[in-house]
């Protein structure tokens, strides 16, 4: 076989398998919500426990972190503008890039790419593990659907803990980055913050908590699919715990483009 054939072998068989990966990761969410819908009427229903946990460890354990890169953002954000609109002498209006830039790309995608990195791989190398020891396999023997105990729940605290993350990050952010623009321009924060108020509407912030919801189910997906499809021992989980993370952070940076070209055309 030439070098030119088993090229195009190679793209062919990555092809397959990502089209593979596409399906799986809609059979796993159509499940998820089915389990999540009529769970009860099959006694089965999703753990309420076990999605209370999934949101304190995803959500509330990465507030820390989360609050030092929203306010760091906010910063930046504020540093940049009245830089950039100072060379047309229009520093007054930084407030309006802020707090279109924050609200509806920067805190749903920084905190996305923040539990993509934090949970992401928690979740590959949870599922990764539990698959190599056939845990998986002992769920299934004794009667319970390895998507309704493991899946929905860090499905469903994902898409409710981001969203939640984001709205966070918004007042974080808006609130360093208004300290800074008020104190570089002797204006009042208060006022800063009413013309904050004046140019954002109900839609901008729907817009992040939408593009927020999407991210936490495309981390849940990547995450269950790459622990989902592990081999080998110790290495396959370290294998497959970096793949759910870049997976998880370029599909996020995809979906934020698509998102930005919808909304403005």
């Amino acid at each position: 076989m030439t070098a030119v054939a088993r090229f195009f072998e190679t793209i062919g068989r990555r092809t397959v398998q990502s089209l593979d990966e596409v399906g799986y990761g809609a059979s796993l969410l159509g499940e998820s919500l089915f389990w999540l819908a009529m769970g009860r009427r099959y006694r089965q229903p999703v753990r309420v426990e076990a999605t209370m946990l999934a949101m304190l460890s995803f959500g509330v354990s990465a507030l820390p972190i989360a609050t030092l890169l929203s306010g760091t953002i906010g910063l930046m954000l504020a540093i940049q503008s009245l830089y950039s609109l100072g060379l047309f002498g229009a520093e007054s209006f930084a407030y309006i890039g802020i707090a279109f830039g924050v609200v509806r790309e920067f805190s749903p995608i920084i905190m996305g790419i923040l539990i993509a990195g934090r949970s992401g791989s928690a979740i590959a190398a949870r599922l990764a593990t539990m698959t190599i020891n056939q845990e998986i396999d002992a769920l299934q023997v004794i009667g319970i659907n390895p998507v309704r105990f493991l899946v929905s729940p860090v499905l469903i605290a994902l898409v409710i803990t981001v969203p939640c993350l984001a709205m966070w990050a918004n007042l974080v952010s808006i609130t360093c980055a208004g300290l800074y623009v008020s104190a570089a321009l002797d204006i009042s924060f208060m006022a800063y913050i009413r013309d904050t108020m004046s140019v954002l509407t109900t839609h901008d912030i729907w817009h992040g908590i939408g593009k927020s919801a999407l991210f936490g189910v495309l981390i849940a997906l990547v995450g269950v699919i790459n622990g989902a499809g592990v081999t080998g021992g110790a290495e396959g989980v370290g294998q497959v715990t970096t793949r759910a993370v870049v997976q998880s952070i370029t599909l996020i940076v995809l979906a934020d483009m698509i998102f930005a070209y919808i909304s403005t055309h």
